[in-house]
C-alpha cells in the first residue's frame, strides 16, 4: 500500500516484441505443429536461472545454458530431431548450405549479429550471437528471414560469412546449421514442459555439465554480484547490455515460464516466476534512467528467488 492506494496487478502473459531469436527460428523451422513461443522458450530451459558468465556478463538465464543447448533441449522435449553440422572450412560450410537449401529452409546459428549490415547500426563484431533461417544462397548473397524484423532479408555473401563464422560468440563451433526436422513422437506441450523441468532443477541447485570461463557465478550468487557492479556505477557497455537486450530478454521468458507452468498446475513455481519477472522488468526505467540504487537493491530482493523456485520445482 502506498499513499492509501492498493496496488493491484494483473498477470497476464506477454505478447509482443522482444529479443527471441532462435525460439523464432526454431519455429520457423518446425511449422504448422510447432507451439507458441511461451512454450518453445520455457521448453528450452532458459527462463530457470541466472548467470554472470566470466564474472562480467549477466544473464536472466539458466546456469551453465546457452540457447545452442537450448534448441537441442526443446527438439528433445517435444519429440523432434534434426540433424546439426559444424564446419571449420568457410567454403565447405557454404557448399554444404546450398545442397540443404535443396531441400528446404536451414536454421542457422550462432552467427555474429554485428556483420548483418542490414540491420540498421550494424558495422561489425559486438560479440552478440543471433539466429535466423536461410531460405536461399547463391555465389552473391543468401536470402534469410531475420527473427529481428527482416524477412526475406538479403545478406551479401561476405557480410554472411563473417557473422556465420561467429568467431566472437562465447559459445557454439563455426558454421552451424540445422537441418532435416523431423517429428519423431508427438508429445503434448504439457508433457514437453514438464520434461524440461528436471534440467531447470539441476541449473538452480548449480549443477552445469558444460566447461564455463573462470568466475563465472550461478543464480543468487549472480545476482547479487551484478548489485555490487551495478551499485558501483556500471560502465556504459554493461549498462548497454542490459538496457537493449538482458532486462527485456530475462524479463520476457520469466513470465513465459510462469504462464507456462501455471498450464501445468505448478503454481507454486509460477508465483516464484511472476515475481522475478516483475522485478526483472523493473530494471529496465531504473537502469536507463541511472538509478542505479535502486536497480541494485532491486537485484538484492531477486537474488533468494532462484532458490525460491528450485525449491517450489523440487517439491512440486
Amino acid at each position: 500500500m502506498k499513499s492509501g492506494i492498493v496496488e493491484r496487478v494483473i498477470e497476464i502473459p506477454y505478447r509482443g516484441s522482444g529479443p527471441y531469436c532462435y525460439t523464432h527460428s526454431l519455429a520457423m523451422l518446425l511449422g504448422a505443429e510447432a507451439p507458441g513461443p511461451d512454450v518453445l522458450e520455457t521448453v528450452t530451459g532458459s527462463p530457470f536461472g541466472m548467470q554472470l558468465v566470466g564474472g562480467t556478463q549477466p544473464f536472466f538465464d539458466a546456469f551453465g545454458w546457452d540457447p545452442d543447448l537450448g534448441i537441442g533441449e526443446a527438439l528433445d522435449a517435444l519429440g523432434w530431431s534434426a540433424e546439426t553440422t559444424s564446419e571449420p572450412d568457410p567454403d565447405v560450410a557454404f557448399a554444404r548450405l546450398v545442397e540443404s537449401l535443396s531441400d528446404g529452409p536451414v536454421l542457422i546459428g550462432p552467427v555474429e549479429m554485428g556483420h548483418l549490415r542490414h540491420q540498421p547500426g550494424m558495422t561489425g563484431p559486438i560479440g552478440a550471437d543471433h539466429f535466423l533461417v536461410a531460405l536461399a544462397a547463391d555465389d552473391e548473397s543468401v536470402t534469410a528471414h531475420d527473427p529481428q524484423g527482416y524477412p526475406y532479408a538479403r545478406i551479401p555473401r561476405a557480410d554472411f560469412a563473417a557473422a556465420w563464422l561467429a568467431e566472437t560468440v562465447a559459445y557454439g563451433k563455426p558454421h552451424t546449421m540445422r537441418t532435416r526436422f523431423v517429428r519423431h513422437t508427438v508429445v503434448s506441450e504439457e508433457a514437453a514442459i514438464v520434461a524440461a523441468l528436471p534440467r531447470a532443477i539441476r541449473r538452480l541447485s548449480g549443477e552445469t555439465d558444460t566447461g564455463l570461463p573462470p568466475g563465472t557465478v550461478g543464480n543468487g550468487d549472480a545476482a547479487l554480484a551484478l548489485a555490487a557492479r551495478i551499485e558501483g556505477g556500471p560502465d556504459p557497455e554493461l549498462r548497454g547490455l542490459l538496457v537493449h537486450f538482458v532486462v527485456r530478454l530475462g524479463a520476457r521468458r520469466t513470465n513465459d515460464a510462469a504462464t507456462c507452468l501455471h498450464r501445468v498446475g505448478h503454481e507454486a513455481a509460477a508465483a516464484v516466476l511472476t515475481t522475478q519477472a516483475r522485478l526483472i522488468g523493473s530494471l529496465q526505467y531504473d537502469l536507463v534512467v541511472e538509478d542505479d540504487a535502486r536497480a541494485a537493491a532491486t537485484l538484492r530482493t531477486l537474488a533468494p528467488t532462484y532458490e525460491d523456485l528450485r525449491r517450489a520445482l523440487t517439491s512440486a
